[in-house]
């Protein structure tokens, strides 16, 4: 859950002590689960929800890992604390990125791509990608949707797991980003760098692609000619292989309960909500669906 502004800069100025660093005049980037902060000096503090330090020390070895791969992703400061603990919650520090813009379909590609065709190191805590993380959670937080909605995606959620136990073979596994929309995917005038590396993990290649893949065959976000270069661009086109429908499935509800939850404190996103969870449920018409995206 989040917390208040002033908690915030208490749990940002005890992490910035043990760092070494100066936390006068830190602004805001974005308040929510996990906080994210500027400091003068072109570094950026990133405060995770509480109990997620495990994931933290992930995100710094695979951001330096990435590093030694000399792959453009986000950097990790070279600080001998890192992650910081404060009470529950872990705290990163990172370089800043220059001016950037989300990126491409295309863009996407080619930097998954590259990412995909790294051999998968010895040493870096990746495990095995888990597509369900946090649904179950999300659900039960979901307080503005009917208990019924509610018990329905529970049903679809423990559906989704068993046909994923029979997954079929796809391309070969590989290190993938996890959560590859164009929003962590962004683009510098010099090159596209990859962020929010906490879901990077072992596992179908095919699970990065289906995020751009979706935005055409499921909400008409991108055009036919932009997922057609994307798919060019990597060398693949995700809809021909027979387990697409089930990640599909998984990634559309991944969607639906980030908005759900988000509506409990946000009042402005429950139609949003609601609209995926009936487009989910048969009551809104077959694919495309009418959705919006959520930044």
């Amino acid at each position: 859950m989040s917390i208040g502004v002033d908690q915030q800069h208490r749990v940002l100025a005890d992490a910035c002590a043990v760092a070494g660093l100066d936390p006068r005049g830190a602004e805001p980037i974005r308040l929510g689960e996990n906080a994210i902060f500027r400091l003068p000096g072109g570094v950026v503090a990133r405060i995770s929800r509480p109990g997620q330090l495990a994931a933290a020390r992930k995100e710094v070895h695979v951001a330096r890992w990435l590093a030694g791969q000399h792959v453009p992703a986000v950097r990790a400061l070279d600080l001998p604390h890192q992650p910081v603990l404060v009470g529950e919650r872990a705290v990163t520090f990172w370089e800043e990125l220059p001016a950037h813009r989300h990126g491409t379909p295309a863009e996407v590609a080619q930097a998954i791509r590259r990412l995909h065709g790294l051999p998968i190191p010895d040493g870096v805590p990746l495990g095995k990608l888990d597509p369900f993380v946090r649904l179950a959670e999300r659900i039960d937080t979901a307080t503005t949707l009917t208990a019924d909605d509610r018990m329905w995606l529970r049903g679809h959620l423990e559906d989704l797991r068993s046909r994923h136990a029979e997954l079929p073979q796809g391309l070969p596994s590989c290190v993938v980003h996890g959560d590859a929309w164009v929003g962590n995917v962004v683009a510098t005038e010099h090159e596209t760098v990859l962020l929010d590396l906490e879901r990077c993990a072992i596992g179908p290649p095919e699970w990065d692609l289906v995020s751009t893949t979706i935005k055409h065959t499921s909400f008409g976000w991108i055009t036919s000619s932009d997922y057609q270069d994307f798919c060019r661009r990597y060398g693949h086109d995700v809809t021909t292989w027979p387990g697409f429908p089930l990640l599909r499935d998984i990634r559309e509800l991944r969607m639906t309960c980030y908005v759900a939850q988000r509506a409990a404190q946000h009042p402005e996103a429950r139609g949003e909500a609601q609209v995926r969870v009936d487009c989910l449920r048969g009551r809104a018409g077959s694919r495309p669906w009418a959705w919006t995206p959520a930044l």
